[in-house]
């Protein structure tokens, strides 16, 4: 089900995967820009329900995969709308030669939506590298596995402790070690779009915590 999380932003859970035996849930957001298009983001598994409320809304455009972990469900996005772009994180189109990508994510805007949404690309983890997106219109900027904050009721046994050390689960989304950008791979004017601490003295994204 659709839930409006901002002005011309909505959000959707769909079912819980598993990797390596860890349960994670799985979350997609749907972005309706200023031409009624809608630029889809990390999208979940596709029911027939969801269909519907997402063809309420708009007419999707894009299909954005923002890292190379985040690209289960493309395909059968890209079957119910072939007239849709499909746009590749860093390291996907290698990982996913059964996907046609219209293009590549980069440090810059797709002229698809330069005007609404910027991004920035988040080199230097061990997993994967991120590409983080900024809605200007409704203030959010949207991660995907740059900050977790796991369900414990999804874990057990040894793997809490291995979350729990590697910071999937707490009291506040954190940066997990294994995905955690080195400052020395990040351009600094990637850091500084998202973050306000350190040598930033300021977010070029204004956001607040929800």
């Amino acid at each position: 089900m659709l839930k409006e999380f901002g002005l011309d932003i909505w959000t959707a859970d769909g079912p819980n995967i598993t990797i390596v035996g860890f349960h994670y849930p799985t979350r997609m957001a749907i972005i309706r820009l200023s031409n009624g298009g809608l630029f889809v983001w990390s999208p979940i598994l596709l029911t027939h329900s969801l269909q519907a409320e997402v063809d309420a809304v708009g007419q999707v455009q894009q299909i954005v995969a923002p890292n190379s972990l985040h690209h289960l469900f493309v395909p059968e996005w890209k079957r119910a709308y072939p007239a849709a772009k499909v746009f590749a994180a860093p390291g996907l189109r290698k990982k996913r030669d059964d996907i046609v990508f219209d293009a590549d994510l980069g440090s810059a805007p797709s002229p698809d939506w330069v005007d609404e949404i910027d991004q920035a690309l988040m080199h230097g983890n061990l997993i994967t590298t991120e590409v983080v997106f900024f809605h200007a219109k409704s203030g959010t900027v949207l991660f995907t596995d740059l900050i977790q904050q796991l369900p414990t009721n999804l874990i057990s046994g040894w793997r809490t402790i291995v979350a729990r050390l590697d910071l999937m689960i707490g009291p506040e989304p954190s940066v997990p070690n294994l995905v955690s950008p080195l400052p020395t791979a990040v351009p600094r004017g990637s850091l500084c779009n998202v973050f306000s601490r350190g040598p930033c003295k300021r977010s070029r994204w204004p956001t607040e915590y929800r």
